[in-house]
């Protein structure tokens, strides 16, 4: 299990093929990471439970394109 206090505000997410797809903006509650605005103004939201590790970035378990398709726009 990843310990949410090592994700800090404005770390890169990267995907499993080593891209990054957005910045880390907060995290939300024990459970859900909060991403800095994208290019239309909207926040979105990722689960703790894809991250794989964290060190000077965020990584995560699944393809960006896949993760985009999957995030919440809402908490």
């Amino acid at each position: 299990m990843i310990n949410a206090e090592t994700i800090k505000p404005d770390m890169p997410v990267v995907c499993s093929l080593d891209g990054q797809f957005a910045v880390v903006d907060h995290m939300d509650g024990a459970d859900s990471i909060k991403l800095k605005r994208d290019d239309k103004g909207k926040h979105h939201f990722i689960p703790l439970s894809w991250v794989k590790t964290v060190d000077a970035k965020v990584h995560i378990d699944r393809p960006g394109k896949e993760a985009m398709k999957q995030w919440r726009t809402e908490a």
